[in-house]
């Protein structure tokens, strides 16, 4: 399974909240990443998400998507579910698990 963002979401990403316009890491979670994890978590996959073919990822866009995710589902199932391609910019593979890493969330599991 994968979500390649500049496909299947958008080639310019925008801030963390809906609120704040188009495009946002909310929106981007409820929509798509969601949706997506719940399906590799009931088939036991791993979710890549490819981050080659943008425009550049916002922080509050990246942290609001990734971290959101492991506060709502927990830093364990989020990184060993989630798997993440970058030859653009390797560096946002770091960032983003920094993320999740401090996001932590529901770890009750």
């Amino acid at each position: 399974m994968e979500i390649v963002i500049s496909r299947d979401f958008s080639q310019t990403p925008g801030g963390r909240y809906k609120k704040e316009g188009n495009f946002s890491g909310e929106e981007f979670r409820e929509k798509i990443l969601i949706p997506r994890f719940n399906e590799a978590q009931k088939n036991n996959n791993k979710l890549y998400i490819n981050l080659d073919g943008g425009y550049g990822y916002p922080p509050s866009f990246l942290e609001e998507a990734f971290g959101g995710l492991a506060r709502k589902y927990g830093y364990k199932k989020v990184s060993s579910t989630l798997k993440f391609i970058s030859d653009d910019e390797p560096t946002l593979i770091e960032e983003i698990n920094e993320y999740i890493y401090k996001a932590k969330g529901n770890e009750n599991e």
